[in-house]
């Protein structure tokens, strides 16, 4: 059976919403897209390479899954994650979308996204991972279907933003590393 895991970038206060760049989303009147930027170093590319090596999957909300897809196929073959993420098989939990998908490899779940999100663990013996797509985090946490998070907490509050949390998580720390920028790469997985 696949494992589920989520990936996701967050603040000290813990706002997961527009970490790549200042238009990447600005519900709310959100101001402060892209404040993850300055600290991607080597160290945080090597742990996301070696996530991506345990990866069989990748599973998406529709507002991530729509801004990956609006970039990676565009992107150079030379291009490391341009690559893997390309080929892996993309499945996306959307109610507003209709197939034909646009990104290669790419398959709408039907029906309810938690009976869905089962039945795609049982058909992958990889890690399915999940980026960003916090709306969906939220919607499969309460159903124990993620065992693992891998969140790459940045040293910056922003004191404001959407949040990867919106009610009491338990969570286990199984490992935890600081990049030279200062971000903790902590690895959880639910109580």
């Amino acid at each position: 059976m696949g494992r589920l895991v989520v990936t996701n970038s967050i603040t000290l206060d813990g706002v997961m919403q527009a970490p790549a760049s200042p238009g990447e989303d600005r519900r709310d009147g959100f101001p402060y897209g892209g404040w993850a930027a300055p600290y991607h170093d080597e160290s945080m590319a090597k742990a996301m390479g070696e996530g991506m090596g345990e990866t069989g999957a990748m599973l998406f909300g529709r507002r991530t899954y729509e801004q990956f897809a609006t970039f990676w196929p565009f992107q150079p073959d030379d291009n490391p994650y341009a690559k893997v993420l390309n080929a892996f098989p993309k499945y996306v939990a959307s109610t507003t979308l209709r197939e034909p998908l646009p990104w290669a490899n790419s398959t709408l779940l039907k029906g309810d996204v938690v009976a869905a999100v089962r039945e795609l663990k049982q058909r992958h013996d990889k890690a399915i991972s999940i980026l960003g797509s916090g709306e969906l985090v939220r919607s499969l946490l309460p159903h124990g279907l993620i065992d693992e998070l891998v969140l790459l907490i940045h040293p910056v509050a922003l004191g404001r933003g959407r949040g990867l949390f919106t009610e009491h998580t338990a969570l286990n720390l199984v490992k935890a590393t600081t990049t030279a920028t200062g971000v903790v790469i902590a690895t959880y997985r639910a109580c």
